[in-house]
């Protein structure tokens, strides 16, 4: 088991698909906080409602993201978090947060890295007239989107789409991809390999199913 924090800025529907995997015995993690730098935030209710503590840091209150992320990563440790997991939380992470949990801090991204980083996924995938776009969970290091990949999941683009529409089919699969994942993770299964040589990047393989 793996003991989880989970970071969000809205209405938290990926923090929802955690919470029901557990509660389906799919995964088998415990989430011991939720943090939200907005005090409305949807997600704060959602893990109310679960019986979890749900805590707002205002990063308004702090000079700069270092001191914000400073408290947060006292907030995670207070509850014993092992692995923290941005979920819709729209705030860069610093070093303060990345060194106190080193390649365990995950995060579920509206596109297929590395196409496509930063906020609008969807809407770069229309604009660019691709025919696949998807979702990728990778861990997290110091670049915009740039960590290595976990996994990802392909939803076919419609001549029809929207980004609304295509967005909400890409959210979809990020429900599915998300607990999976810390599955893996809580297995054992994720492992990260350093780079081979200076000015390569770390990847990720995944171990088959012990089980099968």
């Amino acid at each position: 088991m793996i003991t989880l924090g989970v970071l969000v800025s809205g209405g938290g529907t990926n923090l929802q698909a955690i919470l029901d995997a557990i509660a389906a015995g799919r995964l088998d993690a415990k989430v011991a906080v939720v943090v939200s730098n907005v005090a409305s935030a949807g997600g704060l209710a959602r893990a109310r409602a679960a019986g979890v503590p749900a805590l707002t840091i205002d990063h308004r209150a702090f000079p700069d993201r270092a001191a914000f992320d400073a408290a947060v990563v006292a907030a995670l440790r207070e509850h014993g978090v092992d692995v923290v997991v941005l979920a819709g939380f729209m705030r860069v992470v610093t070093a303060t947060l990345l060194d106190a949990f080193p390649m365990r801090v995950v995060n579920i991204h509206p596109a297929l890295l590395p196409a496509f980083p930063g906020i609008h996924g969807p809407r770069q995938a229309l604009a660019y007239g691709v025919k696949v776009a998807g979702c990728t969970v990778h861990f997290v290091d110091a670049g915009t989107d740039t960590g290595p990949v976990i996994a990802q999941a392909a939803v076919p683009v419609r001549d029809d789409d929207d980004e609304g529409r295509l967005a909400a089919r890409i959210l979809e699969q990020e429900h599915a991809l998300l607990p999976r994942v810390l599955q893996w993770m809580s297995e054992g299964r994720v492992r990260v390999v350093p780079p081979d040589a200076p000015g390569d990047r770390a990847r990720v393989t995944v171990e088959e199913d012990r089980g099968t």
